[in-house]
């Protein structure tokens, strides 16, 4: 189960479900250290923490399960989006440039007052993402869109793609520049709203296109499992790009996947049945 720390442990907490993109109550929480502050900073120790989701509750992006559970897990595709332009901050359709006031379509049970809280985040995460882009010097659009959850458990998520020419900065080694900015916008989403949310930032479609690649990749090896039948261990992954490749191969009944090592070696395995 997926580990997170923090100078405290509502920190640590906080990091672990931005991350999962679940909300408190959709996941069980184990306090495994709860760290030191340290003497002026000398001999301090981060808290640390283990985030398990409840059954059925399964992170839109970036949790990640393990052996059988991997292999069962529940995904889905995005729901109904609107994009909203950086300069305007009002919706714009996919088919036309033209701006329109909408705003998503949410289902009944919510009001003017929800739909107003949806635009209010996706203005404030676009309009801070595309400040720090601006004096990082950078030639970007930020595009904005909001996606109802696919399955019960997940949090709305508030999807933010930068576009533009040679943003491969942005993305880094494994993909860990892009999410430290992710973290930063969660960070100022979160405190701005006093709750948490599920705004994941992506860079010219990078973690889509990555998703595609992946999902690929791991029906390859696990051809390649079942035929030589002997277990592939993969390279080493981001939390969120494991739970893809568990996902992809859970209704296989061949293979099954774990997960093994740790930090930031942690690979995935795909062992034949």
């Amino acid at each position: 189960m997926p580990e997170y720390t923090g100078r405290t442990i509502k920190e640590a907490v906080e990091t672990g479900l931005q991350d999962l993109g679940l909300s408190e109550e959709a996941v069980e929480i184990t306090v495994l250290d709860e760290g030191h502050s340290g003497v002026f900073g000398l001999g301090s120790r981060p808290a640390l923490v283990r985030l398990t989701p409840r059954p059925s509750d399964v992170s839109s992006d970036a949790s990640e399960p393990t052996s059988e559970e991997a292999t069962r897990g529940e995904t889905g595709d995005v729901g109904p989006e609107t994009q909203v332009s950086s300069a305007t901050g009002v919706s714009l359709s996919d088919s036309s440039d033209e701006a329109s006031a909408s705003v998503p379509e949410l289902d009944e049970e919510n009001d003017a007052k929800r739909r107003d809280e949806v635009q209010e985040v996706l203005a404030l995460s676009r309009d801070f993402l595309q400040n720090m882009l601006d004096f990082m010097g950078l030639t970007t659009t930020v595009e904005a869109s909001f996606h109802q959850p696919a399955q019960e458990g997940e949090l709305p998520q508030y999807y933010l793609n930068i576009a533009g020419d040679d943003l491969g900065i942005l993305i880094g080694r494994r993909g860990e520049t892009l999410a430290s900015i992710q973290y930063l916008v969660r960070l100022v989403a979160n405190r701005h709203t006093h709750r948490w949310l599920n705004i994941e930032v992506d860079v010219q479609n990078y973690k889509r296109r990555r998703e595609r690649t992946l999902q690929a990749l791991a029906e390859r090896m696990a051809d390649r499992a079942v035929r030589e039948r002997r277990t592939v261990i993969l390279e080493a992954m981001p939390a969120r790009e494991r739970r893809i490749v568990h996902l992809a191969l859970r209704d296989r009944e061949d293979v099954y996947t774990e997960s093994i090592g740790e930090g930031d070696n942690r690979k995935v395995t795909i062992i034949p049945t």
